[in-house]
């Protein structure tokens, strides 16, 4: 009888987490966006609307500002 081992790797959605804590600071995608930009971020609404879907990874840079401007911690994008 052969035993075959299975492994089930549960990544954290960084994007899911990140819009909703987005979503209960009460900000919209362009309004996030407008605040980064004015603290330097380049991305675009289109770019952080692929990030919260999974579609795209985010720069620790822009993580950075999120987290400034949404004012939590970092362990709260982390969290499954």
């Amino acid at each position: 009888m052969e035993i075959v081992m299975q492994w089930v790797i549960r990544d954290v959605s960084l994007g899911s987490n990140i819009q909703n804590i987005r979503l209960r600071s009460g900000l919209t995608q362009d309004q996030l966006i407008a605040k980064m930009q004015i603290k330097g971020s380049n991305m675009s609404r289109s770019t952080l609307a692929n990030i919260e879907a999974g579609r795209r990874n985010i720069k620790a840079y822009d993580l950075k500002l999120i987290k400034e401007i949404l004012d939590v911690p970092y362990e709260c994008f982390f969290e499954s």
